[in-house]
């Protein structure tokens, strides 16, 4: 098979059946890998920054090989067993199915007027403190969560698998993982997750900036807002910390007509956020199911026109 045919099964499995919670997942183990290994290198080398380097190339580098020893050995066995790891590969990089199952649950709770649950379950996809908020708050939170991994959780890792195949769509997830781990501006962090972090934005920064654009393409499909979107994603892309967040925050604000950011409690502190977006209308559950339509087309536009970009080159 070739990696076209292993793209479009990895997406089309993912569609399917998302991530069932009872099969085990490469990104748990390199969570888990990268946990065991901070305080053994933490105890070999005192400088932070050093540890930390050193705790990227470990992980990224035993996952790197981990794909390619078993893509390889399957291909001894046969070549259908190495197609078959391939997609698997590619199929766990990706998570556009549990990105909407996740988000939709909090659509579905807002729908039904359960405030608080629809509270519980927006915050088990975002960092910040959700017991006080209101309905646009939990929508905002949710909105946000969904443009924010279109990139990281769906496009970016799409991009490397059609730079690298397999061996690039885990390598990425590596990456991002060892971000989610460690990426983090606290006193145990800052310098032990800072080559993490940078990694993360080095390695998001081209799928960030070819996502962002599509997302207004996407809008025009939906009949959104698309001249909006790429008024908005130039005029506030760059107000989010994160180099590459804001850019598809940006799109999707101005795509559905909304304000992203502004003030979020992250263990009892309040942070300001840059707001991102005109309030054009007010925020309600509805945005949410919006934003994975957007989400989804989105993909289907990366992952065509990469598919002939690769053909075209």
């Amino acid at each position: 098979m070739t990696l076209t045919l292993h793209i479009l099964a990895a997406v089309g499995l993912d569609l399917m059946i998302g991530d069932p919670r009872w099969l085990p997942h490469p990104v748990r183990g390199i969570g888990w890998l990268a946990q065991r290994l901070e305080a053994p290198l933490r105890r070999l080398l005192k400088n932070e920054y050093a540890a930390g380097v050193l705790v990227v190339l470990l992980v990224v580098g035993s996952t790197a090989f981990a794909v390619w020893g078993l893509i390889h050995g399957a291909m001894l066995l046969h070549p259908v067993a190495s197609d078959i790891v391939s997609i698997l590969a590619i199929y766990t990089a990706i998570a556009p199915r549990d990105l909407a199952r996740h988000s939709m649950s909090v659509y579905h709770e807002l729908k039904a007027g359960d405030l608080p649950l629809s509270r519980k379950r927006v915050a088990m996809i975002v960092g910040r403190d959700t017991d006080t908020l209101d309905e646009a708050d939990v929508t905002r939170a949710a909105v946000e969560c969904v443009a924010e991994s279109t990139v990281d959780g769906v496009t970016a890792p799409l991009f490397f698998a059609l730079l690298a195949g397999p061996l690039g769509a885990m390598t990425y997830r590596a990456i991002n993982t060892l971000d989610s781990t460690f990426g983090y501006l606290t006193p145990r962090y800052c310098r032990f997750g800072w080559a993490s972090a940078r990694l993360d934005d080095l390695a998001n920064y081209l799928p960030a900036r070819l996502t962002a654009p599509l997302i207004g393409v996407a809008a025009v499909f939906l009949n959104m807002r698309p001249l909006q979107s790429w008024c908005i994603l130039r005029r506030d892309g760059r107000k989010h910390a994160s180099p590459n967040s804001g850019l598809p925050e940006a799109a999707m604000a101005g795509a559905l007509g909304v304000q992203l950011g502004g003030t979020a409690i992250y263990d009892g502190e309040p942070l300001e956020k840059p707001t991102i977006g005109d309030a054009l209308t007010p925020l309600t559950a509805q945005h949410i199911l919006q934003a994975n339509l957007l989400m989804f087309t989105t993909m289907a536009l990366f992952l065509a026109l990469g598919l002939l970009a690769r053909r075209s080159f």
